[in-house]
């Protein structure tokens, strides 16, 4: 089975006539579906910790649009959540978390041992779509690395420039540095259960990687990926990883190599053309598409979606967003996303 699944060769290193795709966030608010089963949920959180109703959403996109990969619906705070950290959402704002900026915050986090107990409707979830997915479409699973989950448990909340975190490493290394390894720990434990359950590819979101400079990167977001990528490996032979630095700039240049990755996923900072060049040549890419076209549509999208196409030609790839759909996005605009990259 897992011969005929076409992001399982990509990841694999084969070029394909047609890139596989599937879509950052492709289950979410821009569909009328979601927001009704959300409705239907009650609050975000329940959504994600009902795996029934999480199987659904979860499977709407395939429906829909027969991508070829499912990812797991779920959110990169559910860890730290499981490990002792208060978390909400406040609506149109985003989530919100208990800060840990201390020593006393970090010892009162539970043990990575104890994680399971909070993240078990998760596997469930994964176990229901591993017989409720189409046979080709591949099941991929996730978390947040580590650095950019910190950024979240340390200020609280999203931040434009994630300064309390840097703040804290500046600070107070010894509880920043603690803290990064408690979620590298968790992560490993977290995505390794994921794969038990029946995940096929796993993806790690540095969504805000590009924050980090210099020595920075290397210690903050290239290290703790190698250290995670590595133990799942050992755990789990052959399993596929995909990494996500976003914003990396020129850190993106020898990612695959320094961190075992399969496959470097872009974001849309940087042309199709500089890291087919540049990053492609190690390996798998994924990308990089902007996501605004999703919402503007039109003949940009179709232009844009076909000149990604062709940059990334020669090598393999899996087509993606640069970053995740947005609420505005026209459900319509997919589609055209989808036929402009099979040829429809």
């Amino acid at each position: 089975m897992a011969a005929d699944k076409t992001i399982l060769k990509a990841l694999a290193g084969e070029t394909q006539p047609t890139p596989p795709i599937w879509m950052m966030r492709q289950a979410g608010r821009y569909l009328p579906e979601y927001r009704a089963t959300r409705a239907q949920a009650g609050d975000f959180l329940s959504l994600c910790y009902n795996s029934d109703l999480a199987t659904e959403v979860t499977l709407q996109p395939i429906r829909r649009y027969g991508f070829d990969a499912a990812i797991l619906f779920a959110d990169i705070l559910l860890l730290p959540q499981a490990l002792g950290a208060d978390l909400w959402f406040v609506t149109g704002e985003g989530p919100r978390l208990s800060t840990i900026t201390d020593q006393g915050g970090l010892d009162a986090l539970k043990p990575v041992a104890d994680i399971h107990e909070t993240l078990n409707p998760i596997y469930q979830t994964i176990r229901n779509l591993t017989t409720a997915l189409p046979r080709e479409t591949t099941l991929i699973g996730f978390a947040g690395a580590p650095w950019t989950v910190a950024t979240y448990m340390i200020a609280g909340r999203g931040t434009p420039d994630q300064g309390p975190a840097h703040a804290l490493k500046a600070e107070n290394k010894a509880v920043f540095e603690g803290l990064l390894d408690r979620i590298t720990e968790g992560t490993i434990e977290y995505l390794s259960a994921q794969i038990e359950a029946g995940a096929e590819v796993v993806k790690l979101f540095d969504s805000w990687a590009g924050s980090l400079k210099g020595a920075d990167f290397d210690k903050y977001a290239t290290a703790p990926a190698k250290r995670i990528i590595s133990e799942l490996k050992a755990r789990h032979p052959g399993i596929p990883v995909i990494a996500f630095p976003r914003e990396a700039g020129d850190k993106y240049i020898g990612f695959h190599a320094k961190t075992g990755a399969d496959c470097v996923a872009i974001d849309d900072s940087v042309t199709a053309e500089w890291a087919a060049e540049h990053v492609q040549k190690d390996g798998c890419v994924q990308g990089n598409l902007a996501s605004s076209h999703m919402v503007t549509g039109g003949d940009a999208l179709v232009r844009e979606t076909k000149r990604i196409v062709k940059a990334y030609g020669n090598g393999p790839h899996i087509f993606n967003l640069g970053h995740g759909i947005t609420p505005d996005a026209d459900p319509d605009n997919v589609q055209r996303m989808i036929d402009a990259v099979r040829g429809a």
